[in-house]
């Protein structure tokens, strides 16, 4: 059976040393949320927030000082392999090989996934995303807006249920935003949920299910998307009264 939430989280806390070696600070502190499977869920914040902290508790990359985790069903602590293969992440930073076509370069990644050749669905991801007129160009000639759709190709090889977005559009005009978010939609109607990391709070919130704000480390606003556009306290915070 297919879990009702994508991601589950209650109590997550993350502490650090600080910089100067007396006492801690804490990125994370007791946040508690759940993202429906299938939807689009803004997670919000000014930088220092600690939302990269919070992608990188589910990614592996950090381990969270309390508080449970569970992703697509498995508790990251007793199943971090399970869990971790149920995401695609997009980072922030273009990480694209420019002598690769999009082709290449997704068939790559299918392999370093162990996705075996008669089961990849390259094709079917260049057409959703929009780049099956350049899957044969050299990376290089892409767009900037291509090339973050590229990155949402690459990380959707291996059929994760769960996608996280790291600021897509850091960097890109606001026409090019316009048409990554549509294609963002695209991707949820396949039934994938979307954790999206935005500082692009007005923009993130259009096209989210529900959103969280966090402010140094704590769940400050929780809403849907409408809800929180229309929050007064979040728009004199964060969208410019």
């Amino acid at each position: 059976n297919l879990p009702d939430d994508a991601i589950s989280i209650h109590n997550l806390s993350k502490k650090f040393k600080n910089p100067n070696g007396k006492g801690f600070f804490y990125a994370l502190d007791n946040v508690s949320l759940s993202i429906p499977r299938g939807s689009i869920f803004g997670l919000l914040g000014p930088n220092g927030a600690g939302k990269s902290t919070f992608i990188n508790i589910l990614a592996g990359l950090t381990i969270k000082t309390s508080g449970e985790a569970v992703v697509w069903g498995n508790n990251i602590d007793k199943h971090p392999k399970a869990s971790r293969s149920s995401l695609g992440v997009v980072p922030q930073e273009l990480t694209i090989d420019p002598f690769f076509t999009p082709k290449e370069s997704l068939e790559q990644q299918a392999g370093l996934y162990g996705v075996r050749p008669k089961d990849r669905n390259v094709d079917y991801i260049l057409n959703m995303l929009d780049l099956d007129d350049k899957a044969e160009a050299y990376s290089r000639t892409l767009s900037g807006g291509m090339r973050r759709r590229l990155l949402v190709a690459k990380a959707m090889v291996h059929r994760p249920p769960i996608l996280i977005l790291d600021e897509p559009t850091a960097g890109v005009s606001p026409i090019v935003m316009d048409e990554l978010f549509d294609h963002i939609i695209k991707v949820k109607r396949t039934n994938v949920a979307i954790l999206m990391v935005e500082q692009n709070a007005k923009q993130a919130l259009n096209i989210s299910d529900r959103g969280y704000v966090l402010v140094t480390g704590e769940n400050k606003y929780t809403g849907t998307g409408k809800e929180l556009l229309n929050d007064p306290r979040v728009r004199s915070s964060f969208l410019g009264g």
